[in-house]
C-alpha cells in the first residue's frame, strides 16, 4: 500500500505539477477561508476574504470589535453566511481565548486537534485543514475528492470514517507537512478535473489497469 500511495502522488505531481496550495497571505486568513469554504466553492470564498481584507479585518481583534451585521454582509458571497458567521466567531473567540495561532501552535498535535474540533461548526476537514495549511502540522486533509477517488480506484469501500481515510495516508507517507498540503491539493485538482461526479476517465493521470483494478497492494486494513 505505500508503494501505491506513492505512486498516486507522484503520478499525479508528474501530471499536473506543483500546486502552491493554500491560497492566503497569512496564517489567519488561510484558517478564516477553512471556514468559510464549507459548502461553497472557492471564488465565493475569494470575494468574501477580500471583503475582509479591504475593511482591515484579517485580524482577531478588529473581527471581534466589528457589529455581527457588517461581518455578515461582508463575508454573504461564501453562502450560508448566518452560520458561518456563528462558526466564524466561535474560531476567533477561540483563537483570542488560546493566544491567537502562535498559541495554538504549541500545542501537542493530539491535543490541539481535540480543542479545534471542539469548536462549534468546526468539522474533521476544517480542523485538519486549519492544522495542516495554517499551523504547519503534520496532518493530512481528507474531503469529497479524496474519498471519491479512493472508492472509484478500490483502494476503500466508500463507507470508512473519516479517520481511517486520513491514516490511510499518514501511515503509508513520510510525515511531511509540504508532502501532505501537495497530496492534498493535486487530489483536489484531480476531483475538479478528471474525477468529477461524473468522471471524465478519458486522458486521466490514473486511468491505467494497475489503478483501476488494484490487486495485493490494495487489500489493507482498511478493505478488510
Amino acid at each position: 500500500m505505500k508503494n501505491l500511495i506513492l505512486e498516486i502522488y507522484s503520478t499525479l505531481l508528474k501530471r499536473f505539477g506543483p500546486q502552491n496550495w493554500w491560497p492566503g497571505d497569512s496564517p489567519l486568513e488561510i484558517a478564516i477561508g477553512a471556514i468559510l469554504t464549507q459548502n461553497t466553492n472557492w471564488k465565493n470564498v475569494e470575494k468574501a476574504i477580500e471583503n475582509l481584507k479591504k475593511k482591515g479585518l484579517i485580524d482577531v481583534d478588529r473581527i471581534l470589535e466589528t457589529p455581527e451585521n457588517e461581518l455578515r454582509e461582508l463575508i454573504r458571497p461564501s453562502g450560508f453566511f448566518n452560520i458561518k458567521l456563528r462558526r466564524l466567531l466561535n474560531f476567533i473567540e477561540f483563537l483570542k481565548s488560546h493566544g491567537g495561532l502562535d498559541g495554538l501552535k504549541k500545542l501537542p498535535l493530539h491535543e490541539l486537534r481535540k480543542k479545534l474540533l471542539a469548536v462549534g461548526g468546526i468539522g474533521f476537514e476544517t480542523a485538519d485543514s486549519i492544522m495542516l495549511y495554517a499551523l504547519e502540522k503534520p496532518v493530512f486533509v481528507v474531503d469529497a475528492y479524496t474519498r471519491r477517488f479512493l472508492k472509484r480506484h478500490g483502494i476503500i469501500r466508500g463507507n470508512e470514517k473519516y479517520d481511517e481515510i486520513r491514516e490511510l495516508f499518514e501511515k503509508n507517507l513520510p510525515r511531511d507537512v509540504e508532502l501532505f498540503k501537495e497530496y492534498h491539493a493535486l487530489i483536489v485538482k484531480l476531483g475538479k478535473v478528471y474525477c468529477k461526479s461524473k468522471p471524465v476517465c478519458d486522458n486521466c493521470p490514473l486511468n491505467r489497469e494497475k489503478f483501476w483494478r488494484v490487486e495485493d497492494e490494495s487489500n489493507s486494513d482498511l478493505r478488510g
